[in-house]
């Protein structure tokens, strides 16, 4: 069954392969939803909405910026290593080395550790991963729009890093951040 969600995602970027000459890969998009969906499952946001539509709505942020088939695989699966018992391997199989090692790059757990998202931030600039600095910084976007859910001291928390880390990361990729 088809949803709003990923309907829009793929309605969108047909139309941006037709208006821009791109070259996005449909089929492939379409095979990760379906896997963000499965692995996913019924997992829940705090607002209770399914969580898989949280991937797909940051894949429909970074296509405004990115129309590279992988970068917006990578975004329909970001949390996928890190939320599911989807693994690397099976990433690798069904989509590609490269895919498989951007998801793992967003993965925040290193050596068994959880990593912040300023730390995060800044492995990603080094090994100039713009693409993925692209996915961290929508991610992010999107998630603050449920900061209500969050109690004060998290909203602050959330706040303060956003300014300090994720405002700077924009002004890094030279986006503008007007409409987000």
């Amino acid at each position: 069954m088809i949803d709003f969600y990923s309907e829009s995602l793929i309605n969108k970027l047909f139309r941006t392969n037709i208006r821009f000459n791109a070259k996005i890969d449909l089929d492939r998009v379409e095979k990760a939803i379906l896997y963000a969906k499965k692995y996913h499952g019924q997992q829940k946001r705090d607002t209770g909405e399914l969580y898989y539509t949280h991937p797909l709505e940051v894949a429909h942020m970074v296509s405004d910026h990115s129309f590279k088939t992988d970068t917006i695989i990578t975004a329909i699966l970001h949390d996928t290593l890190e939320d599911t018992k989807l693994t690397k391997e099976r990433i690798r199989y069904e989509f590609g080395a490269n895919i498989a090692e951007q998801v793992s790059d967003l993965t925040r757990v290193r050596d068994n550790k959880k990593i912040s998202a300023m730390e995060m931030i800044q492995i990603l600039r080094n090994q100039n991963k713009t693409e993925l600095l692209l996915i961290k910084l929508f991610d992010r976007f999107h998630n603050i729009t449920t900061i209500f859910i969050k109690p004060p001291h998290k909203r602050q928390e959330i706040i303060f890093e956003t300014q300090q880390e994720f405002i700077a990361l924009a002004e890094y990729l030279k986006l503008p951040l007007n409409g987000y």
